[in-house]
This record gives structure tokens, sequence and C-alpha cells, in this order.
């Protein structure tokens, strides 16, 4: 597969349809209308992703007030995302891309290097979509601390 240009505001935001967790189906279709944070991380139950899910969570009903859902998508199975919202309580879906066709499309895996050793993983990053299904704001390489918030004051000014 060829790296594709990333993602950009103005930019329609890719379909998808994912497996949920709860046996549940999530697709770009179900939020259309609605502004929608999607955000993704590399794997359930490890601290920077519980922090960030827990900082998603915290502002959930803000999230709510200002008219806009939040999927959190990793290449974690539906199980493992099972385990993982009722360890911690979260109140939002959670996709599963095991066959990394959504993160692919959304340019987020990509080659990661640690301790020298390069493998394929997904970056940090976060799309805010707003209800005409065009990407409005994406933050790439997100830094866990503070981002929950920003992209709530971004969802409320759209």
């Amino acid at each position: 597969m060829t790296a594709q240009a990333a993602l950009q505001a103005g930019d329609r935001a890719p379909e998808f349809s994912l497996p949920g967790d709860g046996g549940s189906t999530l697709s770009l279709a179900t939020a259309a209308g609605r502004k929608l944070v999607l955000y993704f991380y590399p794997k359930d139950d490890t601290s920077g992703c519980t922090m960030e899910a827990k900082d998603f969570n915290a502002l959930r009903a803000e999230f709510a007030a200002a008219g806009t859902e939040i999927i959190g998508v990793s290449p974690d199975s539906a199980a493992s995302h099972d385990k993982f919202k009722k360890k911690y309580e979260l109140g939002f879906a959670l996709a599963s891309d095991e066959s990394k066709a959504m993160l692919e499309a959304y340019g987020v895996w990509v080659e990661k290097s640690m301790y020298g050793r390069k493998y394929m993983g997904v970056e940090r990053t976060t799309f805010l979509i707003g209800p005409d299904g065009r990407i409005a704001k994406v933050w790439s390489k997100v830094k866990v601390p503070g981002h929950a918030a920003e992209v709530l004051a971004a969802a409320k000014a759209l």
C-alpha cells in the first residue's frame, strides 16, 4: 500500500464500519449530523492510553452538551475493548480495527521506532469531524495531558 497524503481540515472524513464494544457496529454514518471526535490510540490498558480515555470520559457530559460524540479507535479486539471499558467505566464507544484498514485510511498506522527497533503502530492522533462529515481539526502526535480539554474547546467552537 502506498502512503497517502495526510488528512487535513476540510477533507471529507473516510467512511468506516467497525465492530464496537458490546457487539455494536460503529460507522461515520451513525454520527451524521453531529460532531464526532475520533481519537486513535495504540493499545488498551497502557498508561498513556488509559489516561487519555479517562480524560475524555471525564468530559463526556460537556462533549454531549456540545453535540459531540466520542469514539476511541485502536487495533485491539472488541473483547479487549469490552474489558478496558468496563475496568475504567468508560461511557463512550470504542471501535476495533484489527485489520488496520481504517487506521491506514486515516493515516495513523505508521512506522515507529523504539530503542532502535522499527515497527508498525498507531500514532496517537485525534480528528474532530463536523456535522457535514468533513474534518474540522487534526491533532497529530498527541501528548495526553490537557488534550481532551483542548479537543472539547475546539468542539464547542465548531
